[in-house]
């Protein structure tokens, strides 16, 4: 970095303050997480130079033959750590990801069952705000309002009803496993399509802590970050038996092709130009670090370590969606305290615990106040927190939030969080 500290000073002083930001704060957002250096050392390494439109082998620029065995070596160690039959590492995002599925499955105005995001579900599933939810016709299931599960006899009453062509499986804030056999079931019953998006729960599938959609699924999309702890962006994958569909899909268009064409396709042209190939040299840091016996570690501890502040709230008297976890996130429902997840967040956030705002279902307050807070352990885990740890974090949270506005109390707490975040030193690479 010190090159970047002389060319541009005030840029690197920013990097500076997020770096700091990061050491120093407790990172609770579910969705985040902490790449090692080498995965951040690919994204910044020369290969962002490199233009390589199409796959390896079959690119439309010269000068790709180094970057070819990048992508080969990120494809076939995704393969390996999901035990898929085919991927594709381009996508530039989780929403890249999605897009192609669409594209790859349905027409424009044809029918998706999703879960609604105001129950848990993602944007990119049907929002009304979202593309998905603009170019397609989608439709919803969602959680029971007594218990904050998916009931699956409702989900087939629904998909009975509206007749998708679609259904998608997967979540931005379920904090509970997916019977993928029943889901098959129902997508069979109703000759539809079954999408599963991992992209929360990918590194806990990977290890074998939660249930494996690829024997069931039509089509799997994950983002690479998250729970998998890589760089930011997007895969999809395939099994076996998605071979055989996506052909039926395609032989409306005249010409029966694979998966690998049908999907290929819809990532390039079909929704994206030139691939981040620095990017998918991070990829295939990261699948490569996944495939070590201490990432299965490591996910087992992201899990146990949810399950424990799971029930640190709950004796704290705070109120749960689902009244636990199966991953690695909670979602606090805050009614029964008086407070709205706004202004749990901001109060929070002064003292140096980041967490996000979030709708609890049946939500009665608008997105941008909540009633609830989503929590998550991959990035504190990361760190080296283990059970000890966040049963102290949950006690500094719930000293904030019994007094949300006590600048006394956060100042307290500000200091607990700093102390305890330089026993777990992260990253000392950018810092002054």
């Amino acid at each position: 970095m010190d090159s970047l500290k002389t060319h541009d000073p005030e840029l690197y002083g920013y990097l500076e303050q997020e770096t700091e930001r990061q050491n120093l704060n407790f990172e609770l957002i579910a969705s985040e997480n902490f790449a090692s250096r080498a995965t951040i050392e690919a994204m910044g390494s020369v290969l962002t130079n490199k233009y390589a439109e199409g796959y390896p082998g079959k690119r439309y620029y010269g000068g790709c033959e180094h970057v070819d065995k990048v992508e080969d070596l990120a494809r076939n160690r995704a393969k390996k750590l999901f035990n898929a039959d085919w991927v594709n590492v381009q996508p530039h995002s989780g929403a890249s990801a999605n897009a192609a599925v669409y594209l790859a499955f349905m027409k424009p105005g044809e029918t998706l069952l999703g879960l609604d995001l105001a129950h848990g579900g993602h944007l990119t599933h049907g929002s009304p705000v979202n593309f998905s939810g603009i170019t397609y016709n989608a439709e919803f299931y969602g959680v029971e309002k007594e218990t904050g599960h998916i009931n699956l006899d409702k989900v087939l009453e629904k998909a009975k009803k509206v007749k998708p062509k679609m259904i998608s499986i997967g979540a931005s804030a379920y904090p509970r496993d997916f019977d993928y056999k029943v889901f098959r079931e129902i997508a069979d019953e109703v000759g539809a399509f079954l999408w599963m998006d991992m992209a929360h729960t990918a590194g806990l599938i990977a290890t074998g802590e939660l249930n494996d959609p690829l024997p069931w699924s039509d089509v799997i999309s994950t983002t690479t970050h998250k729970t998998l702890r890589g760089p930011r962006g997007g895969m999809i994958l395939v099994g076996n038996d998605g071979e055989n569909k996506l052909g039926v899909v395609a032989s409306k268009s005249g010409r029966v092709k694979n998966v690998s064409e049908v999907l290929d396709s819809a990532v390039f042209p079909g929704s994206q130009g030139g691939p981040l190939m620095h990017v998918i040299a991070a990829k295939a840091v990261a699948f490569g670090e996944a495939l070590q016996p201490e990432f299965k570690t490591y996910q087992k501890q992201v899990k146990t370590n949810a399950k424990r502040m799971a029930e640190e709230f709950m004796n704290r008297g705070y109120k749960l969606v689902s009244d636990g976890t199966d991953n690695h996130l909670i979602l606090v429902d805050l009614r029964n305290k008086g407070l709205t997840g706004k202004i749990a967040e901001e109060s929070l956030d002064k003292a140096g615990i980041t967490v996000n705002k979030n709708m609890v279902p049946f939500d009665t307050e608008s997105p941008f106040v909540t009633s609830g807070i989503r929590i998550g352990t991959p990035a504190l885990t990361t760190r080296g927190f283990e059970e000890d740890e966040f049963s102290e974090v949950v006690r500094l949270i719930d000293l904030i939030l019994q007094k949300p506005g006590d600048e006394s109390i956060i100042t307290s707490v500000k200091g607990d969080v700093q102390a305890m975040c330089k026993n777990f030193p992260l990253y000392d690479f950018i810092t002054a």
